[in-house]
């Protein structure tokens, strides 16, 4: 593990999240230093599920406009993906998910597994991803969901277990985490 020393920091003013220009050294694997830029976004960490239905055979994922994707070749921004959001302060990451699902599925669930905690972009984002499965049924919807903030549009899309399986193999789906989640259900065979 190199020591790592910060020579200078740069806190980019009006943005969301924190985003800073870093320049920093260390020394590298041939005993040399080594001088590195980067800029590091400081995004909260968040959790992330993939939904599912065993009797039905289903999963259910959200669709919504993601502006960055139409930025980079997603013209209509639509993106099907896991249901997700940042971990509140003073949250678990359990109790994140299970509002967020909440909040823009409509189902209040309770029994869920955590299988991974990653990060999303390692080399300028700072947020960690919690994965999570749980499972859903048509009793638990309590309420409409579609998102709670401001500018959230949250559309419901569930598919059979056929369908997603498919959707993953042709590269329909498009968002690394659920891509993940739907490889994990795969190989543990949960779809």
């Amino acid at each position: 593990m190199a020591d790592i020393e910060i020579l200078k920091t740069e806190v980019f003013p009006n943005t969301k999240y924190k985003l800073e220009k870093i320049e920093a050294r260390y020394t590298g694997q041939d005993g040399q230093p080594v001088t590195v830029n980067s800029e590091v976004y400081h995004r909260p960490t968040g959790s992330t599920i993939l939904l599912y239905d065993e009797e039905r055979k289903k999963v259910l994922l959200t669709k919504q406009v993601r502006m960055p994707t139409v930025r980079n070749g997603n013209p209509g921004g639509d993106l099907v993906e896991a249901c997700a959001g940042i971990i509140d302060e003073g949250e678990r990451p359990e109790q994140a998910i299970i509002r967020e699902v909440e909040e823009e599925t409509g189902y209040r669930i309770s029994e869920i597994r955590k299988i991974y905690e990653a990060y999303g972009s390692p080399g300028g984002i700072t947020e960690i991803i919690h994965y999570f499965t749980g499972k859903y049924s048509p009793d638990l919807k309590v309420n409409e969901g579609g998102g709670v903030d401001k500018g959230e549009d949250v559309m419901l899309v569930e598919w059979s277990f056929d369908e997603a399986r498919a959707k993953l193999n042709n590269g329909e789906i498009r968002d690394t985490k659920t891509i993940v989640l739907l490889q994990y259900a795969l190989l543990n065979g949960i779809i």
